[in-house]
């Protein structure tokens, strides 16, 4: 739980911190430093927005019936892995392009004024903290967890986002961002696989779903949950050692597709016709 918290953390945090580190060296080389008293604005509402959304999932859910919880817990599942899905596929597209990208967005903005640099902002930083909140939140309760690992190590990928965000700003520090979102990426499809069987655990709980009682495997005995390597397998891979049919046909068939299709070569662009008889004149 610790490690899958952690990769979260620092996933994500990541993201968030590179667009605020761009958006600040975009402004300080244009010599616009004025408008960065509108950009830690929009920061700051946007985390705390995504904290909030975060403890208001928490406390209601405390406050349902178990099958309402199950049903709940269930759907923001699926919810949270349909967000790390496009999350990481548009990472993967957008990593050489999303510096560029922000720039121009900025310059619009500052051409419109002071609310759209907020906004920006904003947004931004904004729709990273959202899908962080809810797959989080998905995660620990995948791993049925009341202990403050999951935090711990949220805490600590988040903290060391942060650290390496402002070591690439400064130039202290150069690594391939393309290799290291496509390794995290990787990581992160086993790890919604994961979360995807135990949402629909969930709604098979609320009876919303049938199979509760038909099990692939049951691995109680010999592969414990409160063994040191069940919790090793339960905090990267959210294993399960009661598996539903379900939950394990979910497991199997979310990474066979979205493993192949994320690790398939990116299509390089042809070259129009007049470049190519040109090339060959």
């Amino acid at each position: 739980m610790l490690f899958s918290s952690a990769l979260i953390g620092l996933r994500e945090g990541l993201e968030a911190a590179l667009v605020v580190s761009i958006l600040v060296a975009f402004l300080v080389k244009t010599e616009r430093r004025h408008a960065l008293r509108w950009v830690w604005p929009g920061v700051g509402a946007a985390v705390l927005l995504s904290v909030a959304v975060g403890a208001i999932l928490t406390y209601t859910t405390a406050q349902l019936s178990f099958e309402h919880q199950e049903l709940l817990g269930g759907s923001l599942s699926i919810v949270a892995v349909v967000f790390v899905t496009a999350m990481i596929f548009w990472m993967r597209k957008a990593a050489k392009s999303i510096a560029a990208e922000l720039r121009g967005k900025m310059d619009d903005a500052l051409n419109v004024g002071p609310a759209a640099v907020l906004l920006l902002s904003f947004l931004a930083v904004g729709r990273e903290g959202l899908e962080t909140a809810v797959f989080f939140y998905s995660t620990v309760q995948a791993a049925q967890s009341n202990t403050v690992q999951p935090l711990i190590g949220f805490a600590i990928g988040i903290a060391a986002a942060v650290v390496l965000a402002w070591l690439l700003y400064r130039g202290a520090v150069r690594f391939n961002l393309t290799k290291f979102f496509t390794i995290t990426g990787v990581l992160l499809v086993f790890v919604a696989a994961g979360v995807l069987g135990y949402g629909l655990h969930d709604l098979q709980e609320a009876a919303f779903l049938p199979g509760i009682d038909t099990l692939a495997f049951d691995a109680s005995a010999t592969l414990p949950e409160t063994s040191w390597y069940g919790a090793l397998l339960k905090g990267i891979f959210n294993y399960s050692q009661q598996t539903t049919v379900l939950q394990a046909i979910a497991w199997v068939a979310y990474v066979a597709v979205v493993l192949p299709l994320f690790l398939k070569p990116s299509k390089k662009t042809a070259p129009a016709p007049a470049a190519a008889a040109a090339s060959k004149e």
